[in-house]
């Protein structure tokens, strides 16, 4: 078969790739940032009065607020993919055989129990009913801001917690859809159905789907199907190029005078050219513009943006917690 010619055409956003690293943040198993019940939470360490009142002070200044968010998010909002303890009570089956993560991507898994995972994998991690404390937190901390989202991760806990979906760009993909792995169409289709006839099948203490038929096969020619997301160069991305040219018509149409707060959240060098490093070249081609990098792990910050760069060596549920967020 076939495959379809993938649009051609500059990216939506001159500062952002168009083609980003092999796999999203939490989704590359994230990642497969795009990452539950939430793991155990110790306490966050308190955000430095200097700090808080910087991050105050930068967003009350700001006409027009961009969030970018990697992995690290949703892994301090409870989805972590290293959760070795989560990952024995979903997939105890896997567990058995040694695995300790949700890092799965490539493992030399038959069909029938990579299937078994990814089924329940998303149906943890995109397909929760229950509010996140985190991401909730965040949006209202955003307030009536102008604002919009981009993130590597593909769980879509933004758009699933008060966030308009369409003021989110998701490069990486979504959980919530499947493709052809061919790819022989453009088209993807809503993962749910998909994943309720594999859960239907799937054996919890063997690990493996039961049924040959109930593993997921392109409605249109028959190949596999696969998640929608961006793990090699037959990703169909054509649902997520809208809001990156949306995004794009926001920066490039930003008010005279205005002050763009770009806070970036848990990116970190799994896929920096996702997130990381565009952020950094938006910050500095855009006069005024400033940067807030939340990283416990990798919160340093170009020389060259000066004092318009804040660095901030702390984890998410630290400077996002509800007492924070009350506090800004």
């Amino acid at each position: 078969m076939n495959t379809v010619d993938r649009p051609t055409g500059p990216p939506a956003i001159d500062a952002f790739p168009a083609t980003a690293a092999p796999a999203p943040g939490p989704a590359n198993p994230a990642a497969p940032a795009e990452l539950g019940v939430p793991a155990t939470v110790t306490a966050p360490v308190p955000v430095p009065a200097p700090v808080r009142e910087t991050l105050r002070s930068w967003l009350d200044g700001a006409d027009r607020v961009l969030i970018a968010a990697g992995a690290g998010l949703s892994a301090a909002a409870g989805y972590d993919y290293g959760d070795a303890e989560r990952f024995g009570e979903l997939l105890p089956a896997l567990y058995s055989l040694g695995l300790r993560s949700r890092y799965l991507l490539g493992a030399p898994l038959p069909q029938d129990m990579m299937w078994g995972y990814w089924a329940v994998h998303i149906d943890d991690i995109r397909y929760g009913t229950e509010p996140n404390p985190l991401y909730r937190g965040l949006r209202e901390l955003v307030g009536d801001r102008d604002h919009r989202v981009m993130t590597s991760n593909v769980d879509a806990l933004f758009a699933r917690n008060g966030f308009e979906a369409d003021r989110v760009f998701t490069p990486q993909g979504d959980y919530g859809r499947l493709q052809c792995t061919v790819p022989c169409t453009r088209d993807t289709w809503s993962s749910r159905p998909f994943l309720d006839t594999v859960l239907a099948a799937y054996d919890r203490d063997t690990g493996r789907v039961n049924d040959p038929g109930a593993l997921p096969r392109c409605p249109r020619c028959g190949a596999d199907a696969f998640p929608n997301i961006r793990v090699g160069p037959e990703f169909v991305d054509d649902a997520y190029l809208p809001a990156g040219r949306r995004l794009g018509r926001w920066l490039d149409d930003a008010p005279t005078g205005s002050s763009l707060l770009v806070v970036e959240i848990g990116a970190g060098f799994n896929t920096p050219g996702v997130i990381r490093r565009p952020m950094e070249n938006l910050v500095r081609r855009t006069p005024g513009a400033r940067l807030v990098r939340i990283n416990p792990d990798h919160a340093d910050v170009p020389a060259d943006l000066g004092a318009r760069a804040l660095s901030v060596p702390l984890g998410a549920e630290a400077v996002l917690g509800e007492s924070t967020c009350v506090a800004f």
